[in-house]
């Protein structure tokens, strides 16, 4: 860059300036988000191990819950008996989540907006339609 005054530039030497001035600026955005793109992922990468340690936490707790509610049932029935009610409602518990889990996941493929697409191709046809005519 020059010290001449930008009144005495002319205008190809402005326009040099101009594109010399947007392409600092361009570098100096693009530096600026790779460095919030870097601050984000430490913040996301920190809240992911936090949310799984909350999750093998709560494993353990429920873990817990459901020895207590054996020992519980082992108050008026055999300890091996009450496991195994525990058990097979776990188990049900789970079947019934798993169904729902597949139901939702074949909802959601093919992962293509399938009504978007259909009305887009609505869309063509009618345009194509008028060009014809």
């Amino acid at each position: 860059m020059t010290s001449t005054p930008k009144e005495a530039m002319s205008t190809a030497e402005l326009i040099r300036h101009m594109a010399e001035e947007v392409s600092s600026l361009v570098r100096d955005e693009l530096r600026l988000a790779r460095l919030e793109f870097a601050e984000k992922g430490r913040h996301a990468g920190l809240g992911a191990g936090l949310f799984g340690g909350a999750g093998v936490v709560a494993l353990f707790g429920g873990g817990s819950l459901v020895a207590a509610v054996i020992m519980l049932l082992a108050l008026v029935m055999p300890a091996w008996l009450a496991a195994v009610i525990v058990g097979v409602a776990l188990l049900i518990v789970a079947a019934i989540l798993g169904l729902l889990g597949r139901y939702q996941l074949a909802e959601a493929t093919p992962p293509a907006p399938r009504r978007t697409i259909e009305s887009i191709r609505g869309d063509i046809d009618a345009v194509k339609e008028r060009a014809h005519r």
